[in-house]
């Protein structure tokens, strides 16, 4: 992929708007991984490449929500287990996966998972003052956090509703505390991915890095949004983005 001016100055555009949305909701990777086919990279190393946003926009939110205790450390190492497993095969299918079959198979995920969001966003709105339950004790959740470690491991886009479905919808945690540990889920399941595209050399550095600029500053700005917005304020937002997400992906 040839880097410009113009398309460096995309690549952080998209990035920031991506992070914010994957902070808040989820659906960024709908803008940012079309756009990297659209500027010339073959869908792997598309797929490859936008992790490392990916990785970074996690680790910068998951902080952010840690230094305002807006993230239950408790649960994290139990939610690892499935999430890990669960993200070390997606992202050895989508390695594996042939490119010409690869490219209709990551759109197909972001638009059938837009989709559902759509059609049922009220899934993972619990309130404020619900106790959420234990990985433990929840079998849809151990399920839920797998499902969505192999769809994050082999495409990305989207996986922050599958998370939110799992952690807020089943295990019943509120959208602060539920997007704080959705951060830490994506960025084990990104380590992970992105430890297979870089031993298989899919990964296209400059412009990655380039994007990741982006990333980090959405969702650095977000963190600071999300632990001062009401309830509601948050629920509107995550039915806008699932909205933006499912154009974006049905657009490219």
């Amino acid at each position: 992929m040839e880097v410009t001016l113009l398309s460096s100055a995309t690549l952080i555009v998209l990035g920031l708007l991506a992070g914010a949305i994957n902070t808040l909701a989820g659906g960024g990777s709908n803008l940012t991984l079309p756009a990297l086919m659209i500027m010339g990279m073959p869908a792997d190393i598309a797929n490859a490449s936008n992790r490392v946003g990916i990785f970074l926009q996690s680790l910068t939110g998951a902080i952010g929500f840690k230094k305002h205790n807006r993230l239950e450390t408790t649960e994290i190492m139990p939610m690892m287990v499935p999430t890990l497993l669960g993200g070390i095969a997606g992202a050895l299918t989508a390695s594996y996966s042939p490119e010409s079959l690869l490219k209709p198979m990551l759109l197909g995920a972001m638009i059938i998972m837009s989709l559902i969001m759509v059609i049922r966003p009220a899934m993972i709105v619990p309130d404020m003052d619900t106790i959420p339950l234990k990985v433990s004790e929840s079998k849809k959740g151990w399920a839920g956090l797998a499902i969505a470690g192999f769809y994050g491991g082999f495409v990305q886009a989207g996986v922050g509703f599958i998370l939110l479905a799992a952690v807020c919808g089943v295990l019943r945690y509120d959208l602060v505390r539920g997007n704080a540990l959705k951060l830490v889920c994506t960025l084990a399941f990104t380590t992970i991915a992105l430890i297979v595209f870089i031993a298989r050399g899919q990964v296209d550095w400059v412009p990655a890095l380039i994007l990741s600029v982006g990333f980090i500053i959405g969702a650095h700005l977000s963190v600071k949004f999300a632990i001062t917005a009401k309830s509601e304020t948050l629920k509107q937002i995550l039915l806008i983005m699932t909205l933006v997400g499912c154009g974006a992906a049905l657009l490219f």
